[in-house]
């Protein structure tokens, strides 16, 4: 059973714990990290998108950050972030390649396989600029069914939208864009 740290409006740990399950069936407050990883190509950006597994208990099927994951209880943020991208993308980078791009609280209350969901996500953000190929990542199959680049300005439109099946929120994006602009 995976437990997670129990967070304030603030993402601070309160010191108690919750197992995930309960986190979402009662919309307790956790964390996650985010890394959205970025390349360059054909004078453009991209950002890679993972397409969820369709078992996954929540959001089954849809696109989805690159990289994501909740944070076990008493780890933090960056050490979570680097285990997820090792684990979902096969990707081995240093702490100093993730750049954080802000904080974002998500709030949603959905149904997924006949239960209720309810998140309450406090999520730390980051990017990665990795130019590799969709055949260069070692997907996990029972989290992620495959990964694929999209032209940064589109993928925005397109969740905007709605134009695909995803789970994106909007805010990350402009978040990435601010980044990207600097």
């Amino acid at each position: 059973m995976e437990y997670l740290d129990i967070v304030d409006e603030n993402g601070i740990p309160t010191g108690k714990i919750i197992d995930r399950e309960t986190a979402h069936r009662e919309g307790i407050p956790h964390r996650t990290a985010h890394v959205w990883l970025l390349r360059r190509k054909n004078d453009t950006v991209q950002i890679l998108l993972q397409k969820r597994c369709a078992e996954k208990s929540s959001y089954p099927g849809c696109y989805d950050i690159s990289s994501a994951g909740h944070i076990p209880a008493g780890v933090d943020y960056i050490p979570s972030a680097l285990r997820e991208l090792q684990e979902e993308l096969g990707v081995t980078v240093g702490a100093d390649e993730l750049i954080h791009c802000g904080d974002s609280v998500r709030i949603a209350d959905e149904r997924f396989h006949g239960k209720d969901f309810h998140d309450r996500q406090y999520s730390r953000i980051f990017i990665l600029w990795k130019d590799l190929e969709e055949s260069d990542f070692r997907v996990q199959p029972e989290e992620v069914e495959s990964v694929r680049w999209i032209d940064f300005r589109q993928c925005v439109e397109d969740v905007k939208a709605d134009a695909f099946p995803h789970c994106i929120v909007l805010e990350e994006l402009m978040m990435i864009q601010k980044q990207i602009e600097r």
